[in-house]
């Protein structure tokens, strides 16, 4: 059962259910979990070869989860 609430910004992009991957992070309508954009980028791959290697994630999802994780980082930055 879906955990994130429709209404959250992060839900078009991100889906959060404890029976698939143990409630981990994933990209919507697949089991590619969010963190894996995240090492892939730290490694030093672009974001068109994460989208190469895991086709079931669109381009709109991995840069609203960008987008989404650097305005938060943001917010934290100025409440410091």
């Amino acid at each position: 059962m879906e955990q994130l609430p429709s209404n959250s910004p992060w839900y078009p992009f991100v889906s959060v259910d404890p029976d698939r991957l143990g409630g981990e992070p994933v990209f919507r309508g697949s089991r590619v979990p969010v963190a894996t954009l995240f090492e892939y980028l730290k490694g030093g791959h672009d974001l068109a070869t994460f989208l190469d290697h895991f086709e079931g994630v669109t381009r709109e999802q991995a840069e609203g989860v960008l987008g989404l994780a650097a305005g938060r980082t943001m917010i934290d930055l100025r409440a410091a």
